[in-house]
């Protein structure tokens, strides 16, 4: 009976004059204007600008302009983030992912203290090293970074030791020592203070990866900066007091400029934005490959800017480090695929825009001979003599 019921008043009509709730929202079909997005070039090309001109900045002002104070310009770097992310913090909503992690004054002391110690090494490490040596080859001795993060998380016990994984980095190891012999303008001291800022950095990448094994200390570089800078900033500071507040001079500053370091303060801090970016819109596979990307353009950078001499023999180490880096990262069948995927894309956009395709090839070939030609002309000679040679042939 209860089911007769039932089906009797599902069947029953409606009435006509009845009021009737419509089942879907009017204004709800209508076709939502797509929300405007940047193309992942963007966030891709932003980073690697970012990146390189922070480098390029600090080399500048150390080397060019003399101020020789790699950690005071450390130190001033960590204050003005740490002062912007606070500000960050209170009045707008990119930081709002510290709210998810459980920081404690005990994880304080006990977990982001001692990273930050290595953080701030490895920024006094890697800005003393502009002092003695030149970016090409820094990039060049970075290159054996992974090897370091690789070794460093053995001793920590975060990673059990393989032999196989280990001959796989073997190969960077190589490539920079060949780099390393090819060098002309080889300093011990620069050279030392690298790997010093390499092994900070390596040990604390993996503090950083045991820490967030964790759930619930899961954080964006931009948060972890909010919690790291106030602690390296304190840091570099006490040793900025011994070792070179009392040597630097107010004429120091005003001759780099105020305003510059205010520049390079926003760049710097710029770069923790970027790099949010770059992973949120695309993956960190893409930083990755990034990097590589922004370390070969870096090289070329110095020997443009700053005349710095490449030799054959250290492109020929430096190739076979960043080959073996990738391999490292992404394994034989992922370079595989994605080398069969950047073939199918390459066609594509040929077919797309010929005249493009043909100018990026005309631009590679002139960069691939203008690095040759630089890297294996022999010592001594500088290519702007040949430059001013010319320009007097013809009257200029």
């Amino acid at each position: 009976m209860g089911e007769e019921k039932d089906r009797a008043s599902g069947d029953s009509p409606r009435e006509a004059n009845g009021a009737i709730l419509p089942t879907v929202n009017p204004e709800a079909e209508k076709a939502q204007p797509a929300a405007p997005s940047l193309h992942p070039a963007f966030y891709v090309a932003t980073w690697i600008g970012l990146s390189s001109s922070v480098i390029l900045f600090n080399k500048w002002i150390l080397s060019t302009l003399e101020f020789k104070y790699p950690v005071i310009l450390t130190t001033y770097h960590l204050v003005f983030s740490t002062i912007i992310t606070q500000i960050l913090a209170r009045y707008s909503t990119f930081l709002d992912g510290r709210k998810t992690v459980k920081m404690t004054g005990r994880v304080y002391l006990r977990a982001i203290v001692p990273i930050g110690f290595f953080y701030s090494l490895s920024l006094i490490c890697g800005n003393l090293t502009y002092l003695y040596l030149s970016v090409a080859f820094i990039q060049m001795l970075k290159a054996t970074t992974p090897v370091a993060v690789l070794l460093s998380s053995w001793v920590l016990g975060v990673s059990q030791p393989n032999l196989k994984v280990f001959l796989n980095v073997s190969a960077i190891v190589v490539g920079v020592v060949i780099a390393s012999i090819g060098e002309i303008k080889f300093v011990w001291i620069g050279v030392i203070y690298q790997i010093a800022g390499i092994a900070c950095e390596a040990l604390r990448l993996t503090m950083v990866q045991r820490l967030l094994s964790s759930a619930e200390f899961k954080m964006d570089p931009l948060v972890s900066v909010y919690y790291f800078a106030p602690v390296c900033a304190a840091m570099n500071f006490l040793v900025a007091l011994a070792w070179e507040v009392p040597k630097v001079t107010m004429a120091e500053v005003y001759h780099v400029g105020l305003f510059t370091f205010f520049l390079n303060g926003v760049c710097a801090f710029m770069l923790n934005v970027a790099v949010v970016l770059l992973i949120g819109k695309t993956s960190s596979l893409v930083l990755t490959l990034c990097g590589v990307l922004k370390d070969v353009l870096l090289v070329v950078a110095s020997m443009i800017i700053w005349g710095t001499q490449v030799t054959g023999l250290q492109f020929f180490g430096y190739s076979i480090a960043l080959c073996g880096m990738v391999y490292y990262k992404l394994g034989y069948e992922a370079i595989k695929g994605y080398a069969g995927e950047a073939g199918r894309q390459w066609a594509d956009f040929g077919n797309r825009q010929p005249v493009l395709r043909r100018v990026a090839i005309i631009a590679l070939v002139l960069l691939t001979v203008f690095v040759l030609f630089n890297g294996l002309a022999p010592a001594g000679v500088d290519p702007k003599d040949y430059l001013h040679e010319a320009k007097s042939k013809i009257g200029m």
